[in-house]
């Protein structure tokens, strides 16, 4: 049975926005706080062997950069996993190897996390993110979470998110303050 693990960049208020578009003009944040050791960081966090579970949205970006960045271990990993993607459109999946979960997503879902294989990770996709954890389909949670209040942008987890329980597992420290939060999703919060 495979993991599934959400791994999200998110500033200290939750946002997780990062593209610059008209209604959010702080799309590079990240970037001042990036170094060689944070991203060996996050390539140890995803591990060697993984798959990507992902909206549409989050495969059509990634879809237009990573197959052109280059040889790197982070580029190199997610070029090589295979793309699970919630969509409507699956003839137009062009990066792969990929594959649509088909048109019941959580029934798509349910029927990968029983098969042999690796953790599947979700990145972006907040939208599924939401759904995963109210469906208690994720087994642990890595918030890498940056020094930064951006007041505005989309936000990890919205009002609408059912309360929920995480239990602490580790924390990491870069030099630049992104601190690597690991929790264990516990399940619904009880009163």
């Amino acid at each position: 049975m495979r993991k599934i693990k959400i791994m999200e960049h998110i500033s200290l208020d939750g946002v997780m926005q990062h593209e610059n578009d008209e209604s959010f003009a702080h799309g590079n944040w990240t970037t001042p706080y990036r170094t060689p050791a944070g991203l060996a960081a996050v390539v140890e966090a995803y591990g060697s062997s993984f798959d990507l579970l992902l909206g549409r949205r989050t495969y059509d970006a990634w879809a237009e950069f990573w197959p052109k960045a280059g040889d790197s271990p982070m580029a190199n990993g997610l070029n090589a996993a295979t793309k699970y993607v919630a969509t409507h459109r699956p003839g137009s999946l062009q990066w792969g190897p990929v594959q649509d979960l088909g048109a019941d997503i959580l029934a798509g879902i349910r029927a990968l996390q029983a098969t042999d294989g690796p953790d599947l990770l979700v990145c972006g996709s907040s939208t599924l993110t939401t759904v995963l954890l109210e469906q208690g389909l994720v087994d642990e949670v890595v918030l890498l979470v940056y020094p930064v209040l951006l007041g505005r942008g989309k936000r990890l987890f919205s009002d609408r998110a059912d309360p929920r329980e995480l239990a602490f597992v580790s924390s990491q420290a870069t030099s630049t303050g992104v601190l690597l939060n690991t929790y264990r999703h516990v399940g619904a919060l009880q009163p």
